[in-house]
């Protein structure tokens, strides 16, 4: 059989990409204007995108905070443009370290409550990189299974034996911790905020168990930065900033980057980064990247109420989808999913909402559980109570259109 047949037979039968879970293949979907996917913005200002002319109200990023257009974040990222140039054009681990990447991880390892912390290029890099190293042959990595891509990949990277748990189920967790061996390591892994549902993991529970039964805890809070625990994240959010053994966060929502990082005790980053591959065999994140999330940092420590603000938008908009009628879940962050359950009916949905003026982001397996389907709206600090009210006004009329709600 040619490789790269299942490639063709992706993109234009229809079956192939049923089988795959897709409700229709690109072609199809192209052909009805229903394909979300890989939409090239004209340009983007926080809370409004441009796309062929046409302004849209942006409630599909993770710009939580509103920080990518804040003109401290520019003017950081410029001036190190000029200083540094676009590049390191060298691994952290040869000559792309600059005196930069280590104030970042002194001002991470702070603010997060760690006694240090490890700047990885990417958010994805950060949790392969940490697992892959950590988890070696014996040990055991236990997951819940709606964590993010990136802590599944980091999993299976490893050399370590991966379980799984039933999303947010104590019971379940206890029954995977009881069944590894003895002599095993294990690590417990989980979103802080998880990035479909807007849901914060039980921490209290799970550090519960994790302590009974000799297990570590690391958490990934990409979410729940600027989000949770006044912007300092899930832990925070609890008081269990002491209970928690790692912590990672990316640059590329609150903190209007990219990247990522890892904090924990000194010894475990120390042993990290000098182990973690995806580390030590790619280029180091650009200055202009870490000025940028440096002087996000220094916003979201200067402006707390931004964190603020944030979720009292979302609460506002959680309660004006309730009361339309739609289904949004059980999460209390700014990310509210609108269940919709027939993933035809939510391309359509997402279309109508779309020439409307809105843009949201649609959710099929395996982003989302089997048979759920969702479109997955986020909300920003910046976001204004008109826009708002506008966002609300077309779900009425395209939920009532398409009989999600009376």
């Amino acid at each position: 059989m040619d490789l790269f047949e299942k490639c063709r037979g992706f993109y234009s039968d229809p079956e192939v990409a049923h089988g795959m879970g897709y409700p229709a293949s690109p072609h199809e979907a192209q052909a009805m204007g229903l394909y979300p996917f890989f939409i090239p913005l004209d340009q983007s200002e926080a809370t409004e995108a441009t796309i062929d002319g046409r302004r849209l109200i942006m409630i599909g990023s993770n710009n939580y905070l509103g920080l990518t257009a804040h003109p401290q974040v520019r003017q950081a990222a410029i001036k190190a443009l000029q200083r540094f140039g676009p590049s390191c054009t060298g691994s952290r681990f040869l000559n792309g370290t600059l005196a930069l990447h280590e104030e970042l991880e002194d001002r991470l390892a702070k603010f997060v409550g760690m006694e240090a912390a490890l700047v990885f290029s990417t958010g994805y890099q950060t949790n392969l990189g940490a697992l892959s190293a950590l988890a070696g042959r014996g040990d055991v990595i236990i997951g819940d299974r709606e964590n993010h891509a990136s802590l599944v990949d980091g999993s299976r990277l490893a050399l370590g034996k991966l379980l799984r748990f039933r999303h947010n189920d104590m019971s379940d967790l206890e029954r995977a911790l009881t069944s590894a061996p003895e002599t095993a390591g294990k690590l417990v892994v989980v979103d802080g905020v998880f990035s479909m549902s807007g849901e914060i993991a039980p921490l209290p529970d799970i550090v519960s168990l994790c302590q009974k039964h000799g297990a570590r805890l690391m958490v990934d809070d990409a979410h729940g930065m600027g989000v949770t625990g006044r912007g300092h994240g899930t832990a925070t959010h609890y008081g269990l900033s002491d209970d928690v053994d790692l912590i990672m966060g990316t640059f590329s929502k609150s903190f209007a980057s990219i990247g990522g990082f890892i904090a924990g005790a000194a010894s475990t980053i120390h042993w990290i980064k000098h182990l973690a591959r995806p580390l030590i065999f790619s280029a180091s994140l650009p200055a202009p990247n870490v000025a940028a999330a440096l002087a996000a940092l220094d916003i979201i420590e200067q402006e707390p109420e931004r964190v603020d603000r944030v979720n009292a938008i979302a609460d506002r908009m959680r309660r004006g989808y309730s009361e339309l009628g739609f289904s949004v879940g059980m999460g209390e962050t700014p990310i509210i999913p609108i269940l919709i359950g027939d993933q035809m009916k939510t391309l359509r949905i997402w279309k109508s909402l779309f020439e409307a003026g809105v843009y949201t982001n649609v959710a099929i397996p395996p982003a989302v559980p089997p048979g759920e389907s969702i479109l997955r709206t986020s909300y920003m600090a910046t976001h204004t109570d008109e826009q708002m009210n506008e966002v609300l006004d077309v779900f009425a009329r395209v939920g009532k259109a398409e009989a999600v709600i009376a």
